[in-house]
């Protein structure tokens, strides 16, 4: 018998707003093949941000979350890992339980978050086993950024609870040339790496009108470079698509 037929459905999560779903992937949770759920709604109003569909707290073509999880049943076999992203996904009300959902189905979690809200992040300790954390700038220059008053702060705060959950996880900043300069790199690698970040990415911008890249992540210097691969144990460029 299939155990997992057999078993009770899932709480399908009424009010859990899904906006879209990746069933595959290598490149978002580190060491695993894996499948993202994008979830509705960001606090955030970044001027790069690559993911707008996703910003309004409803979108225009929600999934259900019992759909997403009949999906993630089926592919038992086949992933190790889910990755919750956004959007933002702390957003989500409804997040932990989500997370206990798939920890049952024996899947790892990972989850991708800019922390700008450190006590729904609080909620989720010994739920996540990853955590993707996208820090925008240096933490005394996010409004620029964020164009939010006191994100900065929060974003802070949500790293230094990370930091003692001790488990694995990446700082990643998306360069926007005309306010990350190599010096907020590498202020914001010093954060991370006092805190404990062992993998470091920096990510090159694409225009959200033009969908160009901006070389963001390949004009810092080659000295920043070589600092960046002594700072941590796996340090990466990639491209925001």
């Amino acid at each position: 018998m299939n155990t997992l037929a057999a078993a009770a459905p899932p709480d399908p999560l009424t009010g859990f707003r899904v906006g879209g779903f990746q069933p595959f992937t290598t490149l978002d949770f580190p060491g695993r093949m894996a499948a993202v759920v994008f979830l509705q709604g960001c606090p955030l109003r970044c001027v790069y941000c690559h993911n707008r569909d996703l910003i309004p707290a409803r979108g225009q073509n929600p999934m259900a979350w019992s759909d997403i999880a009949k999906r993630l049943a089926c592919r038992q076999s086949l992933l190790q890992g889910v990755v919750f992203s956004g959007g933002e996904p702390l957003v989500q009300s409804r997040l932990a339980e989500a997370l206990q959902q798939v920890g049952a189905m024996g899947f790892d979690t990972g989850l991708h978050t800019s922390g700008v809200l450190p006590d729904r992040l609080a909620r989720l300790e010994g739920l996540v086993d990853w955590v993707g954390f996208d820090v925008k700038a240096p933490f005394d220059r996010y409004r620029a950024v964020t164009g939010v008053n006191g994100s900065g702060d929060r974003a802070r705060a949500s790293l230094d609870l990370l930091a003692g959950w001790g488990i694995p996880f990446e700082v990643r900043v998306t360069v926007w040339p005309q306010l990350i300069d190599p010096c907020a790199v590498r202020d914001i690698a010093e954060a991370a790496a006092i805190r404990g970040c062992r993998d470091f990415v920096l990510q090159e911008c694409r225009d959200p009108q033009s969908g160009q890249g901006l070389g963001g992540a390949v004009f810092v210097d080659d000295r920043l470079l070589e600092d960046l691969r002594d700072m941590f144990d796996r340090f990466e460029t990639r491209t925001v698509h």
